[in-house]
């Protein structure tokens, strides 16, 4: 009898519920938009009571479609965005509500620290720069600015472990997830007193819950949640992991060859290795899904959340695929010469400082919204780029392709830029929710069905199609890429503390 694992994915703008087979075959799936809270500039939010009934009714949606018996559902888990933060309160209900990984208001938190040799001092204990969307940052500034809700907070957690708890009753926080965090030591992977008294937050140690690793299991449906969900009640549930893990396991990533490429809400670039990369040299380092490996990462929130903010002012009265559809093909209309716009993906803070803002440059009377567009795609890529080149230096030997995630594999035109700007081989995986394929897949090592998440993903992952780079359009991508950089270099400097508030 044919048996299935759930993954529940809870990205930057959505909640998606997927039901694979052990084949890694997608057999149903529901997702609905979550709604952004935005009280305050740089402030960005979601209503935790409201993203727990939306799990529950893409879980039950994605059981109805499929027909599958709840019986032969068996595991259930979980991928999340990282950063952020969910506070779950001694009244046994949401703090707060939920601050979301594109959360810039603790940036001068983050100066202070830099100004001061805390993150510095704290980089030889994670090997992590200091985000201001990181639950550390957060948490300082929730400190300083709403001491009462910490006050009132039983347990901190990511989205997914918060989910999780709901689904269980069982509070853990995840390790792949936390280690991001900058609240765990990288070399002994536990929560570190040194750390928390650097950062001026031991009063929070009591409320961080118990680590545990990805495919650990982590309790199993209550009745309550069964009667929510369509579940079966005592379903084994699973860790989950942190977004970036699940889809570099949802490629197959399983040693150093390749550099994961997400384009999602953030802009992900990373790959993994034995050891951290010391020096600040990368961003950020974390504990990877797979034992014994770490993810060497840059990141920043200046992907394709920029994207579909201009395709919300630009064409609102468009919605879904059809809104995608004729984006796709008014950029594909304009080719890489035809116009000479720089686009910097900035709306949601900078790639090394939240206080800059996007720019668009050199925009005139007789450009249409093909060409903003374009622009646009062409700014995130050079984004993207700016970071792997970053991680490529930072590696022994350089990586020779990259392997692409994220909403843009659904355009081949994009997809292509990506292999044409980067200016090397990009690989596609043959599945459409990596986010959810890889927390299946914890959730099918949890059940007993995998031995490992290794061996999970050589049964689960199937590979698509490889875009090569065509050398015409990377030498003019690569002139253009030259000029972003010098713009960047000439702007970013005038947002300074305070301005554009």
């Amino acid at each position: 009898m044919t048996k299935y694992v759930m993954g529940v994915d809870h990205g930057g703008t959505s909640t998606k519920a997927v039901l694979f087979d052990l084949q890694g075959h997608a057999v149903a799936s529901a997702h609905q938009a979550t709604p952004l809270l935005t009280p305050a500039p740089g402030h960005t939010e979601r209503d935790m009571e409201a993203l727990w009934g939306m799990n529950c009714r893409v879980i039950r949606s994605a059981i109805e479609e499929s027909g599958v018996d709840p019986g032969d559902i068996i595991g259930v888990s979980f991928s999340g965005h990282g950063k952020g933060l969910y506070l779950w309160g001694k009244d046994q209900r949401p703090v707060r509500p939920g601050i979301v990984s594109t959360d810039s208001r603790a940036h001068a938190v983050v100066e202070r620290w830099k100004a001061g040799g805390t993150a510095r001092r704290a980089y030889a204990r994670t090997f992590q720069s200091v985000l201001a969307s990181q639950p550390v940052a957060l948490l300082r500034w929730l400190m300083e600015n709403e001491p009462q809700a910490l006050e009132q907070t039983q347990y901190i957690f990511g989205v997914k472990d918060y989910i999780r708890y709901r689904m269980t009753g069982v509070a853990r926080g995840e390790i792949t997830d936390l280690s991001g965090s900058n609240l765990v030591n990288l070399q002994t992977a536990d929560y570190d007193g040194e750390l928390l008294k650097l950062f001026g937050l031991e009063c929070v140690r009591d409320k961080l819950p118990p680590l545990a690793y990805s495919s650990e299991l982590c309790g199993s449906v209550t009745q309550e949640c069964a009667a929510l969900t369509g579940l079966r009640a005592g379903t084994p549930v699973a860790a989950g992991l942190f977004d970036i893990d699940a889809c570099a396991i949802g490629m197959n990533i399983v040693d150093d060859s390749r550099i994961a490429v997400i384009a999602g809400t953030w802009a992900i670039n990373e790959y993994i290795a034995r050891q951290p990369v010391a020096g600040e040299s990368v961003k950020m380092n974390s504990l990877y899904c797979l034992p014994g490996y770490y993810l060497a990462e840059e990141c920043s929130p200046t992907s394709a959340s920029n994207y579909d903010w201009f395709l919300n002012l630009l064409c609102p009265e468009m919605e879904g695929k059809a809104r995608y559809d004729w984006a796709n093909a008014q950029v594909q209309a304009v080719g890489p010469e035809e116009q000479q716009m720089l686009f910097m993906p900035y709306l949601f803070g900078g790639c090394d400082d939240a206080r800059a803002k996007a720019v668009l440059l050199g925009m005139e009377a007789w450009h249409s919204r093909a060409h903003l567009l374009r622009a646009v795609c062409e700014g995130i890529v050079y984004s993207h780029r700016k970071q792997v080149e970053r991680l490529q230096r930072s590696r022994a030997l350089p990586a020779q392709a990259v392997r692409l995630a994220g909403g843009v594999v659904r355009s081949p035109h994009w997809v292509q830029m990506f292999a044409d700007i980067f200016k090397l081989p990009v690989e596609t995986i043959d599945a459409d929710e990596l986010g959810a394929l890889g927390a299946a897949m914890t959730a099918a090592v949890a059940a007993g069905a995998y031995e490992d998440l290794g061996r999970a993903a050589a049964a689960m992952v199937r590979e698509g199609k490889v875009y090569l780079p065509d050398p015409q359009n990377a030498a003019a991508y690569d002139r253009k890429f030259q000029q972003y950089l010098r713009m960047e270099r000439t702007v970013c400097g005038l947002f300074t503390e305070g301005e554009g508030r």
